[in-house]
């Protein structure tokens, strides 16, 4: 199938075309024809899968039908997790409306927001938010969602995850009842599809392949090692490898400046992005791992989600997620559009549940090695588990959300 097959206008073909792309992902072929026809979906689609592409060309062409020049109003809003992925979203869109007259606008927190609130006094058709920022501009009267026909959440179950729950629910009695509705979730837990019932209208389901399976493109194997010798590991990992690439994933904000620091002081370059940095510095940190002049990217999972890195050719999970899910996430970073990645973890006797929870997940037994001059231990005992329990999630999800949306003010 082409994309000319799906009943797209000429005007978003050609902007398609431009960027080289003829032929729809499997997301894109089920989304696009579903959202021309004003049907509410419920999508499962992991990053890399085309699944921006999938709901923003149907919805640009539903919108330039109507469109109102001359007073123009919030008709489209996207909400997303992050500001990365606000961001990549917000390009996305301008590089499909390049041959459509409507206007787009990207909010978040972590700037200031005086040129935000200017472009959307303007006049703008698309608005792409993360949460906090959004109540925070509504708060003030700086903006109207009062005239929105569609909604999208992308990446819904990481919203929930970064304890948006509530944020959600506000800004859903913001909106006008009649809307068409687009939900994206990598995964279709219990949370999601309570939250798809309460926001969606007899939705179609919207699946491109079995739940929670990862991309099998990805190479993915373990190497187990103590917990004190991961920095030494993956700093010879990396230089053995020659790896020019790569991006390491850990748990904590402090993690992350500890190992960058290591890389570093191993004269690798090295940089790491998380929800204690700017966005000045983040911007930074992302386009040197985009041009190559910083080789080793190390982030949490939250302010990795977003981040749009082609032909990304190694993943490391310098320490396992307590969320299962969030593995999915994590690796879905390579191994996009057709080309192979290596997924891997580093993974010490503390971590052995975490491993478990993890193949359970993806119904897959992750292989197992051990380096030489590495070899884990075979005396050492776990330290106590530390996995949260639900309600201290849900606890520090909220805890979370109230700080990112002061932060964001």
């Amino acid at each position: 199938m082409k994309f000319n097959e799906l009943g797209l206008l000429p005007s978003l073909l050609k902007a398609i075309n431009e960027k080289g792309y003829t032929d729809p992902s499997p997301i894109q072929q089920k989304a696009i024809p579903l959202i021309l026809k004003g049907k509410d979906i419920l999508a499962s689609a992991q990053t890399g899968t085309g699944k921006t592409a999938g709901f923003t060309l149907p919805l640009l062409q539903i919108l330039s039908k109507n469109s109102d020049k001359n007073n123009r109003k919030i008709r489209a809003l996207i909400l997303t997790p992050t500001r990365e992925l606000a961001a990549q979203i917000y390009e996305n869109i301008k590089e499909y409306s390049t041959y459509i007259d409507l206007r787009s606008m990207v909010i978040f927190g972590g700037v200031n927001q005086n040129p935000q609130v200017s472009k959307i006094k303007s006049g703008i058709d698309i608005l792409i938010a993360t949460p906090g920022r959004l109540l925070d501009l509504e708060n003030q009267r700086l903006l109207s969602l009062r005239n929105v026909e569609i909604l999208v959440l992308d990446e819904a179950d990481r919203m929930l995850d970064m304890g948006f729950q509530r944020d959600i629910n506000k800004i859903m009695n913001l909106l006008p009842k009649q809307r068409q509705n687009l939900l994206f979730s990598a995964t279709f837990s219990k949370e999601i599809k309570t939250l798809a019932k309460g926001i969606l209208n007899n939705p179609i389901l919207v699946e491109t392949s079995p739940q929670n399976t990862t991309v099998e493109a990805i190479f993915q194997y373990v190497y187990k090692v103590d917990k004190s010798k991961k920095s030494e590991l993956i700093i010879q990992l990396i230089k053995q490898g020659n790896w020019n690439q790569v991006l390491v994933f850990t748990r904590t904000k402090h993690g992350a400046n500890n190992l960058c620091k290591k890389m570093i002081k191993a004269n690798i370059s090295a940089a790491a992005i998380h929800g204690n940095k700017s966005q000045g510095a983040r911007t930074k940190a992302l386009s040197g791992f985009k041009d190559g002049s910083v080789k080793i990217l190390v982030a949490t999972d939250i302010a990795a989600r977003g981040l749009d890195i082609p032909l990304l050719p190694h993943v490391v999970n310098f320490e396992l997620p307590n969320i299962p899910e969030d593995y999915i996430h994590r690796i879905g970073r390579t191994g996009r559009a057709g080309a192979n990645g290596e997924a891997i973890s580093l993974v010490c006797i503390d971590e052995k549940e975490y491993l478990r929870d993890i193949e359970k997940l993806i119904g897959l037994k992750i292989p197992s090695k051990v380096k030489t001059g590495f070899e884990p231990d075979p005396h050492a005992i776990p330290e106590p588990n530390k996995k949260k329990n639900n309600f201290n999630r849900k606890r520090e999800n909220s805890n979370q959300s109230r700080n990112r949306n002061r932060n964001n003010r």
